[in-house]
């Protein structure tokens, strides 16, 4: 989810739900050894659980920014082993890594001998035509041996060469199976199913399959489905807020923000899919859209969008 789940979405999706773990986007060690630390894992308190996701292949690299990263006190670090990006592959890791499971046990272990929160690993089933169960299989076995635990499965294998990230999120067929496969051949992981997951009821299928469940893109495009959550997975019986309460609790999160001067439009962007197939969905988005971006925008962008649903739309003026 590069360049889309940063700290300020990380902030809404905590008011829809409070107990599901949220990650960053994924964060090259380069960015974070190089570019300051500060600027790429700043985030709210309120995120916990929030784990961070890197993107490296130096076991040293690796362990340095692992290290850091807890310093900050994030609660997981996940490497990503399954992102497709050409941007991705030029730096050598990524989905490119399942080729190399003797390197990402070695880079998981260094990250594991120099913090006490769990590492993780998300991968796909496979890339390019190394696509089958055995070496699935063998990669799993390989890098559990560095003491993970946890594995995130994009249940898709992933063409390095001739598919764009959009279609390598697409094209290559979706194999739940093999993912529960690994669940059964290693019953002491915890094996957490991603990819095309979008409704709770899903989820909850997968769920009898596996350890749990990540969602993605649908949880960005459509965070309120997402609010029954906490009622349905973690055995809450909270009252689950409007949409129209989120975004009021929302603008406050933004007035915040703004007091540091935070551009506007990188916090609504976030939210454009909060009416997600409302009747006047479009128009939010729209309004949004049109003037989130506008020099000196403030609050009295989102008192005009929430406008649309609280007051006659014959009497909202969109500029």
């Amino acid at each position: 989810m590069l360049d889309w789940t940063d700290r300020h979405q990380r902030r809404f999706m905590r008011l829809i739900t409070k107990h599901a773990v949220l990650y960053t986007e994924m964060i090259t060690t380069g960015a974070i050894i190089h570019g300051g630390a500060e600027r790429h894992l700043k985030y709210n308190q309120e995120e916990h659980p929030v784990a961070v996701q890197l993107g490296g292949s130096d076991p040293k690299d690796l362990a340095h920014c692992a290290k850091i990263c807890e310093d900050y006190g994030y609660d997981e670090i996940n490497l990503n082993v399954g992102c497709p990006s050409d941007r991705v592959q030029n730096g050598r890791f990524g989905a490119c890594l399942m080729a190399e499971p003797e390197l990402v046990a070695e880079c998981m272990s260094a990250m594991a001998n120099v913090v006490d929160v769990p590492v993780t690993v998300k991968s796909r089933i496979g890339i390019d035509d190394l696509d089958s169960y055995e070496h699935l299989h063998h990669f799993i076995n390989t890098v559990q041996s560095a003491g993970v635990k946890t594995f995130i499965i994009h249940a898709r294998k992933a063409w390095l060469s001739g598919l764009s990230p959009k279609e390598n999120r697409e094209i290559p067929p979706l194999r739940y199976d093999i993912a529960y496969q690994v669940k059964k051949d290693f019953p002491e992981l915890e094996i957490i199913v991603n990819g095309g997951v979008n409704t709770l009821e899903q989820a909850e299928e997968h769920m009898q399959h596996a350890d749990g469940v990540m969602i993605g893109r649908e949880a960005y495009h459509n965070p309120y489905f997402l609010a029954e959550v906490d009622n349905r997975f973690y055995g809450k019986n909270y009252s689950i807020p409007s949409r129209i309460e989120i975004a009021r609790e929302y603008m406050d999160y933004i007035q915040s923000q703004l007091d540091q001067d935070i551009y506007l439009g990188h916090m609504t962007r976030h939210i454009l899919g909060l009416f997600f197939a409302q009747p006047k969905g479009k128009l939010w988005r729209r309004y949004l859209s049109e003037n989130a971006y506008k020099k000196g925008a403030g609050l009295e962008v989102l008192e005009g969008a929430l406008a649309i649903y609280e007051e006659d739309l014959d009497t909202l003026i969109i500029n």
